[in-house]
């Protein structure tokens, strides 16, 4: 009985001290991930206190017609309608709201050439929900995607 006396103190210091250890979950975004429709990956990153996005694979890199690195062709502003796709940045200025949401980004769709308002939120840590937006998060599309291993 003497024993369980000077255990039990211990055991509700450490136990304690195990509930106020903070967990820094903000980065669990950071990695490659295949889009929803399987045509590309994405690498997510920091740089300093928010996030970016950058197309790094293409189901299908060039454009079948000339054997060229397929470029931004739909983009609205003709001036950059030459720039490869390989490598751009697609998303940024993503923050880290809390429980497994990134919010208040930008994400560029190169298929229609349009920037939509967008969200993140890690629905465990192989799975990423991705919602584009006009206006308000009710009206838009969300797309699964997947880590790359």
């Amino acid at each position: 009985m003497k024993s369980f006396r000077v255990a039990l103190p211990a055991f509700i210091v450490i136990l304690s001290l195990l509930s106020f250890r903070t967990v820094d979950e903000s980065d669990a975004v950071v990695g490659t991930w295949l889009n929803g429709t399987q045509k590309g990956q994405v690498e997510i990153y920091k740089k300093g206190g928010t996030y970016f996005g950058k197309l790094v694979w293409l189901k299908e890199p060039n454009d079948p017609n000339t054997g060229k690195p397929k470029t931004d062709i739909k983009n609205a502003d003709a001036s950059k309608r030459n720039r490869p796709l390989m490598n751009l940045n697609i998303m940024y200025n993503f923050k880290y709201d809390g429980a497994n949401v990134w919010s208040d980004g930008k994400i560029y769709n190169p298929e229609d050439g349009k920037e939509y308002n967008c969200k993140m939120t890690l629905k465990d840590p192989n799975t990423l929900d991705v919602r584009g937006y006009m206006g308000i998060s009710l009206i838009g599309k969300t797309q699964t995607w997947t880590r790359v291993k």
